[in-house]
């Protein structure tokens, strides 16, 4: 598995859990606003690590660590992903994925194996405006709308999320979100920062305020609609 980054410990990526992160390479999408430009467009094959370092490090963090978060780019284009998790199980800890819900079989495999404990799916936008967002002329939408069914199934513990760009999201659009992923059992609403290490340009944030609102409305839908990363 090609693992381009590591994060020793984190209490924020795993809700209610203290973890370490590994970022992997390579995403089939090209959101303008992805903060890890780095993992998508310009990957380092040499600034990598080993499977056999990670784990070597979850083992003497047994006992302090709870679990491991697997993020990227897109995890689950690696081919191997599944071997890999299978490793980290091997240590007691729980595993969490993040995904942007292109890949729903292997999502399935992992959760109905009992591979992964917790699903952390990014909702890029309205069905809409999914083409212009992920910067991806007709893309066509089913498989991420097969894995926002499979995880409304309720087959594994999960949240969806949505990164809020003042170029890319109204509030039209959130409330057109929360009408698709209706009966979500938590949603949350991230407000962007520019990383520095963007694919796009010229990019902000949408107001503390009119987060908020855009907070409200959503919860006439999703009641479980949180604020994230928004002071």
């Amino acid at each position: 598995m090609k693992i381009c980054g590591f994060q020793k410990m984190t209490t924020l990526d795993f809700p209610g859990k203290i973890a370490c992160t590994v970022f992997t390479g390579g995403c089939n999408f090209r959101c303008p606003f992805c903060h890890n430009a780095t993992l998508v467009t310009d990957i380092d094959d040499n600034a990598v690590f080993s499977e056999e370092e990670i784990l070597s490090y979850l083992y003497k963090r047994k006992g302090i660590l709870d679990g491991v978060c697997i993020t990227g780019g897109e995890p689950l284009l690696q081919k191997d992903i599944a071997e890999f998790i299978e490793k980290v199980k091997e240590t007691g800890m729980l595993v969490k994925v993040d995904t942007n819900g292109s890949y729903p079989e292997k999502l399935k495999e992992l959760v109905q194996n009992g591979l992964v404990d917790y699903v952390a799916m990014d909702i890029k936008n309205s069905k809409e405006k999914y083409p212009l967002t992920v910067d991806i002329p007709d893309y066509d939408l089913s498989r991420v709308e097969e894995s926002v069914d499979f995880l409304l199934s309720d087959a594994v513990d999960y949240e969806f999320r949505t990164t809020v760009v003042k170029e890319y999201h109204t509030a039209d659009d959130i409330a057109d979100i929360t009408k698709w992923i209706a009966g979500a059992k938590r949603y949350f609403l991230q407000g962007f920062v520019d990383s520095g290490n963007l694919i796009g340009n010229n990019l902000s944030a949408v107001t503390p305020q009119a987060m908020v609102e855009f907070c409200a409305r959503a919860q006439k839908t999703v009641p479980n609609t949180v604020l994230r990363g928004v002071k």
